[in-house]
């Protein structure tokens, strides 16, 4: 008797600790979200813009279809802002992915609590490792952003609480949830395709009266989307590795960046560099103490014999170590050539790990003294961003400011002019890349856009536009095929050929020059 109350008594304290962790996690993610957009700064990174401007394009569009959900990005966030960037307020603000975001950051810190609780048997070990999570200003600004590391960790948190559930019951209903998580995973970013087959292995390994049974449901399910990937891109792109080898793929992007007789980046073909400078953007973005203490925590979590949980959630080091060797990826990071910052997010993808370690710490602590080591150690966690409380102390936010400069600066000139000058209804011809921002900053839906999304119409009107062209306004910049084809319009009256005259012409340092063109009668 006594031990079932015993028993029951610590159920409740667990069931109350998670609801204040909870409740912690709610207000932290909510105050850091009103930081950010009090001060305009959700949509810095260029791909958050981008992001929420695919988003909008899913339901806002003149040809609404499957290929608007493009390439290279995977899919799941935006299907997820999408319902939100249909509201002009929250596209225009970046709100719509700091909703999502939220709720993504609430859901993967109480699954670090519920996990870490789990496997060490220790309540205090659940709220170190949830506070941990939650404490990191690099984290709550891509919380507060249209980004996909919320989702990417809420998606490892949930695929790491089924497998520790399924090691205490072997119950089909966990392998099934772990299928769907690693489904939202490679549905987000493509370290998620990188533990699939870790993750069929553990249950084949694991043991259990139905292990074939269980890993072959976990595979239908989680191999699901990727392979529904490979068929998209084939389909409206007519290569199942466009993602990998097109146009804008991370490879193709480092190649125009890199050209021949060019520096390359330091970790390409070279083990030891890209192991340097990913592990450079993991200190940087986790902080000093956190990477010591998670160290230490992983090898006392090998010592308890959660082997399983460590060699997954180290696993995403292994994924960034190869891309940044040879796939096109690259890090700069502060202190590192060539001084710049780039990419210094990816240095959460082992933040889960880290995490992990740090509760692991509280749980070989004496019972009496958990209470007091969950405390130290979430203190010293963010002790680095309590005593430098600067955005230039929190990478990740910091490179949102130093790249979004010239960025930001013009698609605030030219939103200012099209809001004073576009009448609704207007159609615009423009690209879908960072000028699309322009249109997100002056709420214009994008259904008055033209861009090169919208086939056939964007590739007539720019082969021929003296036949295709029938927008009021053209926006371009220096250096593009629309700039080019603009180029190619004359400069006076022509029965035959549409006019246009440059009404704008925006320059800023660093950035090709934008011009705004208006169709003449």
């Amino acid at each position: 008797m006594r031990a079932s109350k015993n028993s029951a008594r610590s159920r409740s304290s667990s069931a109350r600790a998670g609801f204040l962790t909870g409740l912690a996690l709610a207000a932290t993610a909510s105050l850091a979200t009103w930081f950010f957009h009090s001060r305009d700064e959700l949509l810095r990174y260029g791909d958050a813009q981008a992001h929420v401007n695919i988003a909008r394009r899913l339901i806002d569009n003149r040809t609404p279809n499957a290929e608007q959900i493009g390439t290279v990005w995977l899919p799941l966030p935006h299907f997820l802002m999408a319902p939100f960037a249909s509201q002009d307020s929250l596209w225009a603000t970046g709100l719509a992915g700091a909703i999502p975001g939220g709720l993504c950051f609430l859901l993967a810190g109480l699954l670090w609590f519920g996990a870490a609780r789990r496997l060490f048997d220790a309540t205090p070990a659940g709220v170190a490792a949830a506070l941990v999570f939650a404490f990191n200003p690099n984290l709550l600004y891509l919380q507060a952003t249209p980004m996909t590391e919320p989702l990417m960790l809420a998606s490892v948190a949930t695929l790491l609480y089924a497998c520790v559930r399924w090691r205490e019951s072997h119950h089909g209903g966990w392998v099934a949830l772990a299928g769907v998580a690693s489904m939202a995973g490679s549905m987000t970013r493509y370290d998620g395709w990188f533990p699939i087959p870790l993750v069929a292995l553990y249950f084949l390994a694991a043991g259990g009266p139905r292990r074939v049974r269980h890993t072959a449901l976990y595979l239908v399910i989680a191999a699901a989307a990727p392979l529904w990937w490979l068929l998209h891109n084939a389909y409206f792109f007519g290569d199942p590795l466009e993602f990998y080898r097109g146009p804008w793929s991370a490879r193709a992007i480092y190649d125009r960046s890199h050209p021949p007789g060019s520096a390359p980046f330091p970790g390409q073909g070279n083990w030891a560099m890209a192991w340097k400078y990913f592990a450079a953007t993991v200190r940087l973005s986790a902080g000093v103490p956190l990477v010591a203490l998670g160290a230490a925590g992983a090898l006392v979590a090998l010592f308890k014999r959660a082997v399983w949980p460590v060699v997954l959630l180290a696993s995403p080091a292994v994924f960034y170590v190869l891309s940044l060797h040879g796939t096109g990826a690259e890090i700069h990071v502060p202190g590192l050539w060539p001084e710049a910052y780039y990419n210094t997010r990816y240095g959460l993808a082992l933040y889960p790990l880290l995490v992990l370690g740090a509760g692991a710490l509280v749980a070989v602590a004496p019972l009496r003294l958990r209470t007091a080591a969950a405390v130290l150690t979430v203190g010293a966690a963010v002790a680095p961003w309590l005593l430098y409380p600067r955005a230039a102390n929190w990478v990740v936010w910091k490179e949102g400011q130093v790249n979004s400069i010239a960025r930001h600066d013009w698609t605030e000139q030219a939103a200012l002019y099209l809001t004073a000058h576009h009448r609704p209804g207007e159609g615009i011809l423009a690209p879908f890349s960072d000028v699309s921002g322009i249109f997100c900053r002056a709420r214009i839906p994008l259904r008055n856009v033209l861009h090169d999304g919208n086939h056939p119409a964007w590739d007539a009107a720019l082969a021929r536009p003296d036949l295709f062209l029938f927008e009021e306004w053209v926006v371009a910049q220096d250096g593009t095929p629309t700039a080019a084809m603009m180029e190619s319009l004359p400069r006076h009256a022509n029965p035959r050929k549409p006019v246009y005259r440059c009404v704008k012409i925006i320059e800023v340092a660093h950035a090709p020059a934008l011009r705004i063109y208006r169709r003449q009668p």
